[in-house]
Order: C-alpha cells, then structure tokens, then sequence
C-alpha cells in the first residue's frame, strides 16, 4: 500500500515559539524549516510513501521543500491546523480517491524511513490509527484508509482526542524518531540524541557557537 502524507506548516515566522529559552527570534524560522527539511526529505525516502503533500502558505518554506519533492498546497480556508488537514487530505483525494492517506507533524527531525514504514503497516491494518507523540499526551501521525475521512484532531489532548474518535491507537515499540517531535529546548536535544538530519545538525549548530 502506497500512502500519501500530509504535512502541515505555519508560516515560519510563527513557528516554534516554545524554543524561544532555546533559540533567539532570528533561528527559530531557520529552525522550523531545517525540521520540516528533513522531515520531509525521510517521507520521500520511505518505500511505504507515493508521496508528500505540504500544507502552508509560507513561501520561503514552499520553496525549500517543492526542492526536496514535496507538492505545494494552500492553507484553506485559513482557519486552523485541523481544518487545513481535513482540506489537503480532500484536495489528495479529489485527484486519488483511492489513496490512503495520514497527517503527519513537520517537526520530526530524527525521523527514519524504517521506522515510519513500520507505523504505516501497522496503520493499514485499521480504519483510523493515530500515533502517539514521545510526551503520550500529542499526536504525531494520523492515518486514513481508502475511502475513510481523515477526521484530524491535532491540537491540546491530540492523543484523547484522536482515541475518542474512534481512532486505533498504535502501540509499537522502537518506532522513537516517529515520535520524537520539537517543540522545547528538551525536545530538541532528545531529538539530537536519536540523530537528526543535515538541515537540521547545521540549524542546530549555530546554537553552540557563541555570540551567534
């Protein structure tokens, strides 16, 4: 089975706000789009994965990732994460209804494309399944067989919420770098202990360096 992953990006000014007793206000973009980078760069590696589809309106990180492979689509109808998600799996499916399809976070900078194809064939076996992120409480991927909606519930409690949906939880062992997401100075090093990408390994470089 041949998936296609949605991958959703704010606009990287916005980005990683909670890496701000980590990263000064001129890195954390540069930051945001070296996890997106190679995030996605490990998608297109995996033999599970047709392909990936990026959600975001900001044009630099359009760029950067329609340059690894990625397809470029518009954050509609502008009105949060979820309703974004549930658009792009739509635009996805208008062109392949028979695809299945999973939401997957951009901030995976550790991610293997082992392990992802070990989340997604564990993930065909469901109608919905979801994947809990390293902390237990988010979500970090969330997948759709053919023919099913998508139904996303990213936000606070993603985990609860994605359960309460109805939603199979996957309970997979050495699966790290499909969990490991960034979103704290703890995140980010727990990341670097797992082994992140080249974007990511330079972004995170110019932190060690003083006076830069």
């Amino acid at each position: 089975m041949q998936w296609t992953l949605v991958v959703p990006l704010k606009p990287l000014a916005q980005a990683k706000s909670r890496l701000a007793d980590t990263a000064d206000d001129g890195l954390r973009p540069d930051l945001a789009l070296a996890f997106a980078q190679d995030t996605v760069a490990a998608v297109l590696a995996c033999p599970a994965v047709r392909d990936v589809a990026v959600v975001t309106d900001d044009a630099r990180a359009g760029r950067a990732l329609a340059a690894l492979g990625a397809a470029i689509i518009a954050d509609e109808p502008g009105s949060g994460l979820n309703a974004a998600l549930a658009h792009a799996a739509a635009a996805v499916r208008s062109a392949r209804p028979a695809s299945p399809v999973a939401a997957l976070n951009a901030d995976l900078p550790a991610l293997r494309p082992r392990e992802l194809s070990r989340v997604l064939d564990a993930a065909a076996e469901f109608p919905r399944a979801f994947l809990p992120d390293a902390a237990a409480i988010g979500t970090t991927l969330l997948a759709a067989a053919p023919g099913r909606a998508l139904h996303p519930a990213f936000g606070t409690d993603s985990r609860a919420r994605h359960r309460a949906s109805g939603a199979v939880e996957l309970s997979l062992t050495a699966v790290d770098s499909v969990r490991q997401d960034v979103d704290t100075g703890d995140d980010l090093r727990s990341a670097l202990a797992l082994g992140v990408g080249p974007h990511t390994a330079a972004a995170a470089a110019r932190l060690l360096i003083p006076g830069q």
